[in-house]
């Protein structure tokens, strides 16, 4: 690894602008922008529908990102930040993987620069605030059964989705039900990643709405007066993070909303940092097109005021049998017609960037039990739907495995405007904006609404929330919101369970299916096999 001033430099960014941690990490000024235009072409990474393991999209990210610093252009990938929960549960890593790894890996997987514990702190003390002000006389009218803010931790946990606080007597607190959901999850991580400054940061915190009073009217942030004490806790985790890749390319790491439950994207202020800096700045949307790069356009893009010149699809071929009715234990046995049956899913994606009238580019992440043949079913399968499939080996290769990746996605991005076309107006019914993303993006046919949903509905069109764009919190095992229709389904409903409000993050968020806002741990949880050495190393045993 580089010092990371000489990581700034590679981009002409003053090493005075660093707040470093150490040798390898650092915070950027807010000030690196002052007086610099956006000067680099935005690149999207997204991917089909994946595996429960994933088909390795940050490993291609990082890998493309190297590939084009190898090509001679000078770049910088933007990434979020990993959790805590999956890391020791049962995904693993954030950072990528092999050659095509953000570094220092165990640091950046592993509480990082504090910006989660800072989100889950500025989060808790709002809980703390409301139960506080329940506690003494409650002056707000707030209805202790219509509190809205719950806790969040960052770690999976299930036993902590429903529990019950303020027992022990009148002087412990009210009593109620709550619970907690992942740090990741949290409005206030959303605020974080969404927010045009400080000022814009603390507009959102005030907005945020903690409950509604018996008669329906709401209850925010601003009126328990949490705002200053909440930017507070926020103040270094507003500003981002430089790494960078095992390849010495700057990466910009900053904010870490799932697009299963949240919107998926880095932070607006490193993707703006990284574009005033470099020519060419890979980002990525979180797990499939349909969940993370339908909320990057529909939220971020829009919040932001930028757009990606080019998208590339990461398609695998494990994925693709997965797809193609191959039970996940035999995904890496050769399976032409596997293959071909499952290009369906590919198919729809692809439709899916052409509706935001974006270019796009197939990466097919390479795996050693890929066969030529498979791979040429892809690569005729494209040719027929007019876009180029580039084999890629970002994990065994680095950047020079990335290279003809790289040099077909720059040359579609260098021509082509920054551009899409948003999939629906922000000012549209809530319902209208739900069809329209189910329909358009994962084929539904209608959408069925709940009671709770219904109720939901009504009564933020009631009170003025109607015209802020959905956040659709879905399975990303499936187009749809049943996991266990793989391929391309067709002919199924949505549900719609209930509508959640995250108005300081400026959206809402329709809950379908049997979606989750805290996961579980498996059985045996990835955290049984790490360990310390003597000499202050984290390890990792295989068994």
């Amino acid at each position: 690894m580089e010092p990371i001033a000489e990581v700034a430099r590679a981009l002409d960014l003053d090493p005075a602008r660093l707040e470093p941690y150490g040798v390898y990490k650092a915070k950027v000024s807010p000030a690196a922008l002052d007086g610099r235009e956006a000067r680099g072409r935005l690149i999207l990474v997204s991917a089909i529908t994946p595996t429960p393991a994933g088909e390795g999209k940050t490993t291609c990210s990082i890998g493309l990102a190297q590939g084009l610093a190898a090509n001679g252009v000078r770049t910088a990938v933007a990434l979020r930040e990993p959790s805590l929960g999956p890391y020791l549960g049962m995904k693993g890593g954030g950072t990528g993987g092999g050659k095509s790894q953000v570094v220092p890996a165990d640091d950046v997987n592993l509480h990082f620069t504090g910006d989660i514990h800072a989100v889950a702190t500025a989060h808790n003390l709002l809980a703390a605030l409301v139960d506080n002000h329940l506690h003494h006389g409650n002056q707000l009218g707030l209805d202790s059964r219509r509190v809205l803010w719950r806790r969040v931790l960052d770690m999976n946990d299930r036993a902590l989705r429903g529990i019950v606080i303020g027992l022990g007597g009148h002087r412990e607190g009210v009593p109620r039900e709550t619970g907690f959901d992942i740090a990741a999850a949290s409005e206030v991580m959303a605020i974080l990643c969404l927010a045009d400054g400080i000022s814009d940061l603390k507009q959102r915190l005030g907005r945020i709405v903690v409950g509604y009073r018996p008669d329906g009217s709401a209850v925010a942030a601003r009126d328990l007066n949490a705002v200053g004490a909440m930017a507070a806790l926020l103040k270094e985790a507003v500003k981002p993070n430089l790494v960078q890749t095992s390849e010495g390319v700057p990466a910009f790491v900053h904010g870490g909303p799932f697009a299963n439950i949240a919107h998926g994207t880095n932070s607006i202020a490193a993707t703006r940092m990284a574009l005033a800096y470099a020519d060419a700045v890979v980002t990525e949307a979180g797990f499939a097109f349909e969940l993370g790069a339908e909320k990057f356009f529909d939220i971020n893009c829009r919040y932001g005021g930028f757009a990606p010149c080019c998208t590339v699809l990461v398609a695998t071929l494990r994925a693709l049998k997965m797809h193609g009715g191959v039970p996940l234990a035999h995904i890496q046995e050769p399976d032409p017609a596997a293959v071909a049956h499952g290009l369906a899913n590919l198919e729809k994606h692809v439709e899916n960037i052409r509706k935001f009238e974006q270019r796009c580019v197939v990466a097919i992440n390479h795996f050693p039990s890929d066969t030529d043949e498979e791979i040429a079913i892809v690569e005729e399968h494209c040719d027929v739907l007019g876009l180029e499939a580039v084999v890629a080996k970002p994990f065994s290769d680095g950047g020079e495995g990335c290279r003809a990746l790289a040099e077909t996605v720059w040359a579609v991005a260098r021509r082509s405007r920054p551009h899409f076309k948003a999939l629906y107006d922000w000012g549209a019914p809530i319902e209208k904006k739900i069809l329209t993303v189910a329909a358009e993006m994962y084929g539904a046919e209608a959408v069925d609404y709940q009671l709770r949903a219904r109720r939901d509905r009504d009564q933020l069109e009631k009170l003025g929330y109607g015209g802020l764009p959905v956040c659709i919190a879905k399975t990303q095992q499936s187009l749809s919101d049943n996991p266990a229709l793989l391929g391309r389904p067709k002919d199924f409903l949505v549900t719609v369970r209930e509508i959640q409000l995250a108005a300081g993050a400026g959206y809402v968020v329709p809950i379908t299916g049997e979606i989750l806002r805290m996961p579980g741990l498996p059985a045996h949880p990835l955290a049984e096999h790490f360990d310390l050495s003597e000499n202050g190393e984290i390890v990792f045993h295989d068994s």
